[in-house]
């Protein structure tokens, strides 16, 4: 006997198809890694972060700076000499102009300049890490939207396969009424049907066209982009829970973000200490002095030279400020270590409970899988007998209801699988590829 159901899901597959560009997972996943704008703003502070992480930020190189000063001044002078003297002048004019070289330069601070330049550098780690967790937030929700079209897809095709069906039990139900072997009612009952199925496509097609949509949004791209996904969703269903654990300790970027705090918590205590210490700058110059006087016993003046010399400040008393700066420190210290200890917890769980949720659903897809091929043989076995009028109409409705359901919890299924394997390789800071 000719499959009649496969016939019909063979010849639902659009001409224009073809025409459209597909889109593989893989592809839409590199898509967004360059251009999703999330993405590009954290690649962008961490580029920020790698820039400031320079020993001259850190305070550890000389500041260097050319000097000018000008002062004029235009008074009404009287002045009286030791020899009894008196000179009066009025509109004297005073001038006097120093420009050069300056150079000062932290020789020493405590320490602190190098507990600076290692925060920089942590900064930077800090960056990369939260430019990972970006990734892997936007390479999650990319693949989650992908597959729910993959899914989507699925049904869309059960859906027009079922409008095939509907349309020739119409056609059946009205040449039976013709030659009076049906009454009007049977017709009028395939009608409704086939008005529901179409209400269901146009929702199902609805659906798709928003999750495209969708899509093109998370990539970057043009909304109104047409493009066409993978006809399946293929799981993994091999991944072993303690090989999550490990990988998750070493690259899950929630938790190296909060083993960066806690290096980031540790050197802010040690740049506090450096205020314990005495702090020693040196400075030098190279400056030209040029005056003139209307009055006094020099007009005019030059000069020109170095001058250097050493500044050294060490803290003797400053309120108590710098034990409870300290005391401050020392307890971020174990706030961080605490907040570790914590979310290792939490991924513990998470991915405990997402595993579990893992291995469910890969039985659900072996039981779903089996429901589908037994609802798949009923319908055809279904609409031999109707077409020769064995059986009644609610009884082949049944079947094809039945036969939806079973495709569509079947595809249910699936998405289920791949979105508890996507929960799981994010937990585990894995990039998908």
């Amino acid at each position: 006997m000719k499959n009649i159901l496969k016939f019909l899901l063979l010849s639902l597959i659009p001409l224009t198809v073809q025409a459209q560009e597909l889109l593989t997972a893989e592809e839409a996943l590199i898509l967004a890694l360059e251009n999703n704008f999330q993405i590009r703003i954290a690649a962008n502070e961490l580029e920020i972060n790698r820039t400031s992480a320079s020993v001259g930020r850190a305070g550890m190189l000389p500041e260097v700076g050319a000097i000018a000063t000008s002062s004029n001044s235009i008074q009404n002078t009287t002045q009286v000499r030791a020899g009894g003297e008196r000179i009066d002048q009025d509109n004297a004019r005073n001038n006097s102009m120093n420009y050069g070289v300056a150079l000062d330069w932290t020789l020493f601070d405590g320490f602190s300049m190098f507990a600076r330049y290692d925060i920089l550098k942590e900064l930077e780690d800090l960056g990369e890490v939260r430019l990972q967790q970006t990734i892997l937030e936007k390479a999650r929700e990319v693949l989650v939207t992908y597959y729910d079209l993959v899914q989507q897809q699925q049904q869309l095709t059960a859906l027009d396969s079922t409008m095939v069906i509907s349309e020739q039990r119409l056609e059946l139900a009205q040449n039976r009424f013709t030659i009076g072997k049906a009454s009007r009612l049977e017709v009028l009952n395939a009608q409704v049907d086939i008005n529901t199925d179409r209400t269901n496509l146009l929702r199902q097609k609805e659906l798709f066209q928003n999750t495209k949509t969708l899509l093109n949004r998370l990539l970057s791209r043009e909304i109104e982009m047409d493009f066409v996904v993978e006809k399946e969703i293929e799981v993994n269903d091999i991944l072993n829970l303690p090989e999550l654990m490990e990988l998750a300790e070493q690259q899950n970027p929630v938790l190296q973000a909060q083993l960066i705090s806690n290096n980031l918590a540790r050197l802010d205590l040690k740049q506090v200490k450096g205020g314990r210490y005495p702090s020693i700058v040196a400075s030098t110059g190279y400056q030209f002095n040029e005056s003139e006087s209307s009055l006094g016993f020099s007009t005019s003046s030059n000069s020109r030279g170095w001058n250097y010399g050493l500044t050294a400040r060490l803290n003797i008393f400053d309120g108590f400020l710098q034990n409870q700066n300290e005391q401050i420190a020392r307890i971020e210290i174990e706030n961080t270590e605490l907040e570790i200890e914590q979310q290792r917890l939490v991924i513990e769980e998470e991915l405990t409970r997402t595993y579990q949720t893992y291995l469910t659903n890969l039985q659900l897809i072996e039981l779903e899988g089996g429901n589908r091929e037994i609802a798949s043989k009923n319908l055809e076995i279904t609409m031999e007998k109707f077409r020769i009028g064995t059986i009644p109409t609610i009884e082949f409705r049944t079947a094809q209801l039945n036969y939806i359901n079973a495709v569509v919890r079947y595809s249910n299924a699936l998405f289920l699988v791949k979105l508890s394997e996507i929960n799981l390789k994010e937990l585990a800071g894995e990039l998908y590829f």
